[in-house]
């Protein structure tokens, strides 16, 4: 209880400090005001993995012993233990908790959980736990109330681990932009938790069916240009550095934005997507706009995908799927049966869908839930 008492005195003192001498390129804690929309990198070299030292490396597996982890910001992170409690402000390592089969250990989570379909089917009881922040902001003195063995925290709030650092809470940042950065999350999230050999099946998983669509699409005759929108404008694109635009080239397609050289959504004018003349558009599936929207902007009458009515709106209604989190191979899947659908069917990408959910979350969906 004193423990307790005394970090959150000092979260106080931390959160008042911060709202008093921070300007806006100050992390959000507690109540200062959101951080900028958008996915970020800015990987150091090799960082964006993350490791375990060698004499973790048991501990990881056997979930017993000392751990210290390189996190994907490269720094340093030792745990007395694999971790019991865990706070996760960031929705895609929640999701990604689950399959390891560390959902009991969660102790409080990101905000807005209840919007989170995949939640209510596969692991309802995390609806019950207390919203500690977001990648904009998180409630530092709630977290500390909660005493966890580890804080995991998106990079863009990296300033806010230290803070958190500073309190005496292991805070482990992951970044997971690309599709390795994505692999070394998961083993990171393995090490961390005890749960390493999990963390590798998964990993096998994904690495599998990544090879299965390459395979696929490997004898396609053309990789169809897309572009990939969404957020608050159809005007806002996936830039060349995120994860969406290795989506769509592992499932045969071709981003018409791997131009921009960013990895977070950009504005882009009616007149660059004109030139762009993608063959197909998708749309994102938390996106204020419709396709029926994209189709009626008589801005874009002309672009090729609005005239040959290949407009597309990524699934699912249980979570989006374009996301670097485990369901995003369905998303892959699913880009592949939209572009290449005679090489895979409807029906096959539906089949892969419903054997994963089963396979890692353990529940039986439909057709209509996809």
């Amino acid at each position: 209880m004193k423990k307790q008492i005394i970090l959150l005195t000092l979260a106080a003192s931390i959160a008042a400090s911060s709202a008093a001498g921070c300007g806006t390129s100050a992390p959000a804690v507690a109540s200062t005001a959101p951080a900028s929309d958008g996915q970020t990198a800015e990987n150091s070299e090799n960082a964006g993995v993350g490791s375990i030292s060698p004499a973790s490396a048991e501990a990881a597996v056997n979930g017993e012993g000392a751990v210290t982890v390189t996190d994907q910001t490269g720094r340093e992170v030792t745990l007395d233990k694999p971790a019991e409690k865990i706070v996760s402000c960031y929705y895609l390592v929640t999701a990604s908790l689950i399959p390891l089969g560390e959902k009991e250990s969660l102790v409080g989570i990101e905000t807005k959980a209840d919007t989170r379909g995949l939640y209510q089917l596969a692991a309802p009881e995390l609806l019950d736990l207390p919203g500690v922040g977001s990648g904009k902001e998180i409630n530092v003195e709630k977290i500390a109330a909660l005493s966890p063995d580890v804080v995991i925290l998106p990079k863009k709030q990296k300033d806010a681990a230290e803070k958190l650092t500073s309190l005496g809470i292991p805070t482990v940042v992951v970044n997971p932009e690309t599709y390795d950065d994505f692999n070394g999350m998961i083993r990171l999230l393995g090490d961390i938790t005890g749960r390493r050999e999990k963390a590798d099946e998964l990993v096998s998983y994904y690495d599998r069916s990544v090879e299965e669509i390459r395979s696929l699409v490997s004898g396609a005759k053309e990789r169809p240009s897309v572009y990939l929108c969404g957020s608050d404008s159809v005007l806002r694109a996936a830039a060349g550095g995120m994860y969406q635009d290795e989506m769509i080239r592992i499932a045969g397609g071709t981003p018409v934005t791997e131009d921009l050289p960013d990895t977070k959504w950009v504005d882009i004018t009616a007149e660059q997507l004109l030139a762009y003349d993608p063959e197909y558009i998708f749309n994102v599936s938390y996106s204020e706009f419709t396709t029926d929207d994209i189709r009626n902007n008589t801005a874009l009458a002309e672009v090729r995908a609005v005239k040959e009515n290949r407009l597309f709106t990524v699934p699912s209604r249980l979570e989006a799927w374009d996301y670097p989190q485990p369901s995003s191979i369905l998303g892959i899947y699913w880009m592949t049966s939209v572009l290449h659908p005679e090489l895979l069917s409807e029906d096959d990408y539906v089949k892969k869908a419903q054997e994963f959910y089963k396979t890692w979350f353990d529940i039986d969906i439909t057709k209509d839930q996809l």
